[in-house]
């Protein structure tokens, strides 16, 4: 499994040895640390192994087989020498199944996140400067100089949409005090059963901000890093949802049901962006409706390193159906439902793995909300089970809302 445990993902190999170096100069999480290039490598003074080892370790991670990681290091190839060797090789070998021989063999199955060349990583500036101070060095580097592709999303949008999200944004000047008046999005949605169940219907506008600022909301876990306690210790007192965002605007993702698969690979995939949305200014972080211990456990940080918070009163779940929670039945709104299947067909085909523990009905979707009173930018309903917010268009509205915010 793709954890973002920072232990479980650089094991027992040569990246264990310079850990700590890479905490330090802010490389401190798992999608942060994919993300590095060969010159990044350099300005920590990585070894030729250790280079080769995150490779292995990023490519492994983002098709969920990291079981294979340890002793696919220990085996002292490069990537590129493990992808040539045979399926046979690679079923003796290293103990591959069938199922994973394939997915390891199939280079188009997934691909590596990077940073838009508009965007700065915190902690490739850090790097820089430790290197430089390293070495006494004069020369000067600029890493917005990089030549870097613009990230791909797994999820395209159609150009009409894309179009009205523009219109949203385009001509914006934006003074302190501005409330955006907001989009909502969702993923279109067929009858069933020959047309004798319709689909459910979702709200047009985004809700007021007066009735998600006073949600009450409790934390559950910190934000994910090397070493810490993997649950807070003592129980959180609650607070108000508003102090979330007080300071510093917030994605903020709803939650169905932690152990369902879909909702883990919905989880699991915004999450391996984190480097974007904190380049951007955006905290991360997960809401729940009901607590249960066990699986809040293994859903952090393994599918999510960001903070989680329980919402009890589900007060976003009910505003993302405007003002009522939105459910689903499982024969009908799955079983019968083309676009659940294909959803769950998705997370499945990823590896990731799931279970029916707590309540499953009551659907999520994801919120964009500006910094301080500004308002919610972005509503993302989840009409069929397991519809994901399309990553591009999160990316594209947090960007616009970047650069139309004063500093």
């Amino acid at each position: 499994m793709a954890s973002f445990s920072m232990e479980d993902f650089v094991g027992e190999g040569v990246l264990k040895e310079i850990l700590p170096k890479l905490v330090d100069e802010g490389w401190d999480d798992v999608p942060t640390l994919k993300i590095m290039d060969s010159e990044d490598m350099d300005w920590t003074g990585m070894t030729r192994r250790q280079k080769d080892a995150l490779e292995i370790r990023s490519y492994l991670h983002d098709r969920n087989l990291m079981q294979y990681a340890d002793t696919l290091e220990a085996s002292g190839k490069s990537l590129d020498e493990l992808l040539n060797l045979s399926t046979l090789l690679l079923s003796t070998q290293f103990g591959m199944r069938r199922g994973h021989v394939a997915r390891f063999s199939d280079r188009t199955s997934a691909f590596r996140v990077q940073m838009p060349s508009t965007h700065v990583l915190p902690a490739r500036a850090r790097s820089i400067k430790s290197a430089r101070k390293t070495t006494d060095s004069d020369e000067s580097s600029s890493t917005s100089s990089k030549s870097i592709q613009h990230m791909k999303s797994s999820v395209s949008t159609g150009p009409k949409h894309e179009r009205s999200i523009e219109q949203s944004f385009s001509d914006i000047d934006v003074k302190e005090g501005h409330v955006f008046k907001g989009v909502v999005a969702s993923q279109p949605a067929e009858p069933r059963l020959c047309g004798c169940v319709q689909p459910p219907p979702v709200v047009g506008e985004v809700v007021p901000y007066s009735s998600i600022e006073k949600i009450s909301i409790q934390k559950l876990t910190p934000e994910y890093k090397v070493g810490m306690e993997r649950l807070v210790n003592t129980k959180a007192p609650p607070m108000k949802a508003s102090e979330l965002w007080h300071d510093k605007p917030v994605i903020l993702l709803c939650i169905r049901r932690p152990g369902c698969i879909m909702c883990r690979a919905e989880a699991h995939q915004l999450y391996t962006r984190k480097p974007i949305f904190e380049a951007l200014g955006f905290q991360m972080i997960a809401v729940l409706h009901e607590h249960i211990e066990s699986e809040v456990t293994y859903f952090w940080p393994h599918y999510w390193g960001g903070v989680v918070v329980l919402d009890r009163n589900m007060g976003f779940f009910e505003a993302l159906g405007g003002g009522k929670l939105m459910k689903g039945k499982f024969i009908t709104d799955f079983v019968f439902n083309p676009r659940s299947i294909a959803n769950y067909k998705r997370a499945k085909a990823a590896g990731l793995d799931g279970n029916f523990k707590g309540e499953g009905q009551i659907k999520g979707g994801l919120f964009v909300i500006g910094r301080g009173k500004s308002g919610i930018i972005y509503q993302f309903v989840e009409r069929n089970f397991g519809d994901w917010a399309p990553v591009s268009e999160v990316i594209q509205i947090c960007s616009q809302l970047k650069d139309a915010l004063p500093n």
